[in-house]
């Protein structure tokens, strides 16, 4: 998944659209939330992609930030 969140993120940042990384970004942590609060099942590598996710996405919303300031 971490090609094709790459390949989003990349064009949320080309098209210079923070409010869509933002909320992206917050609909990854809400799937972690959910996860975490599961019970009886390992949902860690899952986690771990998501927060993965999160990285590239935080890295995009950088990225974005440093064009914007130029």
């Amino acid at each position: 998944m971490s090609a094709a969140i790459e390949l989003i993120v990349e064009g949320y940042v080309s098209l210079k659209d923070q409010k869509s990384l933002d909320e992206l970004r917050m609909q990854r942590r809400k799937l972690i939330a959910d996860l975490n609060a599961c019970t009886g099942i390992d949902c860690t590598s899952t986690i771990q992609q998501i927060e993965g996710d999160i990285v590239v996405i935080e890295a995009g919303l950088v990225q974005l930030d440093g064009a914007t300031t130029r």
